[in-house]
């Protein structure tokens, strides 16, 4: 499986509305709860209503389109991880998954993953 490098800084924060969001951005993850709005977005992009922020995080993308058939992608990646200590924030889309880790591990992430045999793609 190859997983894709992207190569921007990411913030995940809250927000108290959508209004200030820039969906013309090309990664903008957004979701909304009875209980809150959080967005995922590049961190130059981090509207100014943010009510609260966790900014230096990287992210991959699993290549490809994923069946919905498909079981454990996300469990393998993140249990890999986890043994190596790295935690993640995973966000899903209709087409496939991302996998954020704080910068400061994210190279360590990229030699774990490589040694289980993952392509990482720059």
């Amino acid at each position: 499986m190859n997983l894709k490098v992207l190569p921007q800084a990411f913030t995940v924060c809250q927000i108290s509305d959508a209004s200030e969001v820039d969906f013309s951005q090309a990664f903008v993850f957004f979701s909304k709860t009875d209980e809150e709005l959080s967005l995922v977005c590049k961190t130059s992009a981090v509207p100014a209503n943010a009510i609260a922020r966790e900014d230096g995080w990287r992210a991959f993308r699993v290549s490809g389109v994923l069946e919905f058939s498909l079981v454990g992608i996300l469990a393998e990646i993140s249990g890999l991880l986890a043994d190596q200590g790295i935690s993640i924030f995973a966000v899903s889309t209709y087409n496939t998954d991302y996998l954020l880790t704080k910068a400061e591990v994210f190279d360590r992430a990229v030699l774990a993953l490589s040694a289980a045999g993952y392509a990482i793609l720059e």
